[in-house]
């Protein structure tokens, strides 16, 4: 283990000690998490691939945390520094998901734990009855009778005791994984690359935490994409001058991290956001349909186009009509779930902050009218996603396919 410290007697001790059936998850009571946590450490392959599947859908569903969940953190811990678990890549992975959820939500701009306890204590502190008040006046400003119905809805599932209960179970959550950082730091330095690979990239979601992982970071950055980023994420300004050399390195990878990171730290000039605009318009890796192939990049599920897309939406100014261009020639190669995260930066880019509903076609820019244009002409497939539609209506869109080919004036299929 190249001098990390090694866990020493049962990882899983204890883990009876604990009345999981007490404790609950997306389908009740836990007591199925113990077996589920033992069987990571089966030698069967497809035993193992069935418990991490139940983890995926007990105790982080669809990215829902709940009371049971921070229970199993010290035991993944554990289990990813101890060599005689197969597969420790994919504890660090579960471990990063029940820290964050889905990192997109914290892309480009990092992780803000300090915001986020804030937040949570505002919560706890609202009154109920005044959060419904608020819900119910902006059922009444919907711009429509389908927007009316939508927040209708949002107001009938309401439940305020629900939603603090969840906040407090996974900021919770957050901070147990962080707990772990100091043990799993020493992981940069694993023999297996996927574990530095998945361990670079959770620390990169820290960054209370920079003291201690920006050292081991850095140093994992010589050979790692992923640790480059992850010190951009949790890195100050500083840090911009040890990540630039990356920038001209011949992995294209490489120097796509080098420009995510040196963005992150404010330190995005014209070669920075020339790399970020080409991974925008055709990421390393990408076929000819505009996918990728499954390039080894963790961020954003491997989504390289939408992270750097993010990333130039958020310098805003600071980006010029081809780095503009670049984006929404990358989002005319997109399609399905690979365009989100691209649609959403764009039309933020273009538009900056929505508009309910968008004026007259006439009134908008150039840059604007190729954005709407480029999404009108998307394919079905991609029309049939939900996510896809809820994009379109934040920015006033139509959600119809056909509406908005009307108001984007592209000519009729028929």
């Amino acid at each position: 283990m190249n001098g990390i410290e090694q866990v020493s007697g049962d990882p899983l001790a204890g883990l009876d000690d604990i009345d999981w059936a007490g404790l609950q998850h997306a389908y009740g009571s836990a007591e199925d998490v113990p077996g589920q946590l033992r069987a990571l450490r089966s030698p069967d392959e497809k035993v193992r691939e069935k418990a991490r599947w139940e983890l995926y859908g007990n105790i982080f569903h669809q990215g829902s945390r709940y009371e049971a969940t921070p229970h199993a953190v010290p035991f993944l811990i554990r289990m990813a520094r101890d060599p005689g678990t197969p597969e420790r890549e994919g504890c660090v992975m579960l471990l990063s998901a029940i820290a964050i959820g889905y990192d997109e939500a914290w892309l480009p701009r990092g992780a803000d734990p300090g915001r986020w306890r804030e937040e949570v204590e505002r919560l706890q502190a609202t009154d109920p009855e005044q959060v419904r008040r608020d819900l119910e006046a902006w059922v009444q400003e919907a711009a429509d009778e389908n927007e009316r119905r939508s927040r209708e809805f949002r107001l009938t599932i309401h439940d305020h005791e629900a939603n603090v209960r969840a906040a407090v179970w996974e900021l919770a959550c957050y901070d147990a994984v962080r707990a772990g950082v100091p043990e799993l730091t020493g992981l940069l330095e694993d023999e297996d690359p996927r574990v530095r690979a998945t361990t670079a990239y959770l620390l990169g979601f820290f960054p209370e935490e920079a003291p201690r992982t920006l050292p081991g970071l850095l140093r994992a950055a010589r050979t790692d994409p992923h640790a480059i980023v992850s010190a951009g994420l949790v890195g100050d300004a500083s840090c911009a001058e040890r990540l630039r050399p990356y920038l001209g390195d011949e992995d294209p990878l490489r120097r796509c991290a080098a420009a995510l990171a040196l963005a992150r730290l404010g330190a995005a000039d014209e070669a920075v956001i020339g790399e970020l605009a080409a991974v925008a318009a055709e990421p390393p890796g990408a076929q000819d349909d505009g996918e990728e192939s499954g390039a080894p990049f963790l961020f954003m599920e491997g989504d390289l186009r939408g992270y750097a897309a993010a990333t130039l939406a958020a310098l805003d100014g600071e980006v010029g009509a081809r780095a503009a261009e670049a984006m929404i020639e990358g989002l005319a190669r997109t399609s399905q779930t690979g365009s989100f995260n691209t649609a959403a930066a764009v039309l933020q880019l273009v538009f900056g902050e929505p508009r309910q509903p968008l004026p007259p076609l006439e009134e908008l820019t150039d840059l604007q009218r190729k954005a709407v244009r480029t999404l009108a002409e998307m394919g079905p497939e991609t029309w049939r996603w939900g996510n896809f539609m809820g994009i379109l209506r934040a920015w006033g869109l139509p959600s119809d396919r056909a509406e908005l080919r009307a108001y984007a004036r592209v000519p009729s299929e028929d």
